[in-house]
């Protein structure tokens, strides 16, 4: 994968003459590779630059630009002063999210270059996924949704949530996951009241609802899905739950399309759990942005005023969660389009009854 060119073509609007890609999204968008170093982008020229632990997987995946691995008395610093002299720069952008405050203070004292704070560049790019990209998230959720019809023929009454969190893992990494995305939530009866529920050893029961939020990465790309499902049969107060967030969700995806902003969609599905009732319940976004990472901008939440570009990836997940009972949260990833979105979840929303 290479983005060379979209990132050259954007140094002028950041007022920089080059670009210093310091974390591992960051290269990994410019030069297709999950290493630790540095990848400096330029208009006429890029380098990548690692250690020797590296060297070979980078010749390998790298293209468009020079690999150079550090040596004793030719280090990092050595490398980009290199280059930067060799080609003129006097200003490097640099991801100022991702440093430590002592890895900016360091460069920032031996490098020749002056470092501009311009990790908008890449967010800005990363926002909008290209086709590459998008076939990347595709088989990545295609590998979770198979994931979830396979866990809905294995979960049994007396399981722990640990053992089904550890089954979705193995199941994503069979088919093809590199790693998880993040480690899977999976919250049954009251502990489902709390989104980020961490698996335990609590034993899963006939009449609740168990809440499973996972994902996959596949060749540097994320996936994230959220399902509630019931274990056997569950009472009117749960199914009226359930229907709520459904139709919030459904809500939201309607109003989803480029050009609007985050707080209008958040706005659409909050309203449908406001009218119900149910509204103190619902504390967390709309949505948030993935690709690389599994939480990008832009959001679809309250805050997010920016129109959503083309070629977003948004997650749409409203939940209702009331406290030491259950909790019920649907979430699928949709991708901006102009008019309209495309869900790329496939497995099914209606209540499932285990």
């Amino acid at each position: 994968m290479d983005h060379l060119k979209q990132i050259a073509a954007r140094l002028p609007d950041h007022g920089v003459d080059a670009m210093l890609c310091s974390s591992q999204p960051g290269e990994y968008y410019a030069v297709g590779i999950n290493g630790e170093g540095y990848a400096l982008v330029a208009p006429a020229a890029a380098r990548y630059i690692t250690d020797s632990r590296y060297t070979e997987a980078a010749e390998e995946a790298v293209t468009g630009a020079e690999v150079l691995t550090v040596s004793k008395g030719r280090g990092y610093a050595d490398l980009i002063n290199e280059f930067t002299d060799a080609h003129s720069i006097k200003t490097l952008g640099v991801e100022e999210g991702y440093m430590t405050l002592a890895q900016y203070e360091g460069l920032k004292k031996a490098l020749h270059a002056r470092l501009i704070p311009a990790g908008k560049l890449l967010a800005g790019l990363r926002a909008a996924k290209d086709e590459e990209e998008l076939s990347r998230m595709l088989a990545a959720q295609r590998i979770t949704d198979d994931a979830f019809t396979e866990i809905c023929g294995f979960i049994r009454p007396g399981m722990t949530e640990a053992e089904i969190a550890a089954k979705l893992t193995y199941e994503m990494l069979r088919r093809g996951a590199q790693r998880m995305s993040f480690d899977p939530i999976v919250a049954s009866g009251p502990n489902g009241s709390r989104p980020h529920a961490i698996p335990g050893a609590r034993r899963v029961q006939r009449g609740e609802f168990i809440t499973m939020d996972f994902g996959c990465v596949y060749e540097g790309y994320c996936s994230d899905m959220t399902r509630t499902v019931a274990l056997g049969e569950v009472d009117e107060d749960k199914r009226r739950v359930y229907d709520t967030v459904l139709q919030a969700q459904l809500a939201g995806i309607a109003a989803s399309r480029a050009g609007v902003p985050g707080k209008d969609i958040d706005d659409a599905a909050r309203a449908v759990i406001e009218a119900a009732g149910y509204g103190r319940f619902f504390g967390h976004g709309y949505g948030h942005s993935l690709g690389l990472e599994i939480h990008e901008s832009p959001n679809a939440n309250a805050r997010e005023t920016a129109p959503l570009p083309v070629g977003a990836m948004v997650s749409a997940e409203p939940g209702i969660y009331i406290p030491g009972q259950f909790g019920v949260r649907i979430e699928d990833v949709v991708r901006m389009e102009e008019g309209g979105c495309t869900d790329i979840t496939r497995s099914p929303k209606e209540l499932i009854i285990l």
